[in-house]
């Protein structure tokens, strides 16, 4: 069974925006939420990077470890969801989230709490597959569809990598031997306690 990875390429991510515009679009996400984003690490340094970040959908969630319902589950493939009819709103998730993925809805001019909302890796929610109830509270089960995300598919520069874990890597490390650099993949070992995807394999280790 694939287990489902997000990988970002920083040497490749041009700061369009596409995969934030193409998740927005996809699922008609709700003002004020943002699944997807991109951030600039090191901004107006020398160097500096621009990386599509949203719920990596952590083997070990944080987000899992500290909902005091336990509306957060993981899939077959590796990809926490959660269940909006169980989620009180209490924001714990949104705290523990390394990468600011669980968001409160902002509707109004104050904004309004409520139900928290996050990328669902374009895999639905607990609801049936691609029924109306699924897409009016988590957006299009394209998982379902046998397709990918709609941020890794619209990216441009293919700089957002989204499959199964292996051969996202596998993709990355083979970009990283060919120009020789770049091998910091930002969030994979804090998302997946793993080495860096990119990185080889330490040899005689034990």
């Amino acid at each position: 069974m694939a287990r489902m990875k997000f990988v970002c390429d920083a040497e490749r991510c041009i700061e369009c925006n596409g995969c934030v515009t193409a998740c927005k679009n996809e699922h008609e996400v709700p003002w004020g939420v943002n699944r997807r984003r991109v951030v600039t690490l090191n901004d107006g340094v020398p160097g500096e990077k621009s990386i599509s970040v949203a719920c990596m959908h952590c083997s070990d969630a944080p987000c899992m470890a500290v909902c005091p319902v336990n509306c957060f589950y993981r899939t077959d493939e590796g990809v926490v969801l959660h269940d909006k009819d169980v989620c009180i709103g209490c924001g714990y998730c949104s705290y523990a989230c390394p990468f600011g993925a669980p968001q409160f809805p902002s509707q109004g001019t104050f904004g309004v709490r409520g139900k928290m909302d996050k990328c669902t890796f374009c895999a639905g929610g607990p609801e049936a597959n691609g029924s109306e109830a699924e897409f009016e509270k988590y957006g299009r089960n394209r998982l379902a569809e046998g397709k990918l995300p709609a941020c890794a598919e619209m990216c441009s520069t293919k700089a957002l990598l989204a499959g199964d874990g292996d051969v996202v890597a596998d993709i990355f490390r083979n970009r990283v031997v060919q120009r020789g650099k770049g091998a910091e993949v930002w969030g994979w070992g804090t998302a997946y306690g793993s080495k860096q995807a990119g990185q080889p394999p330490v040899t005689g280790a034990k």
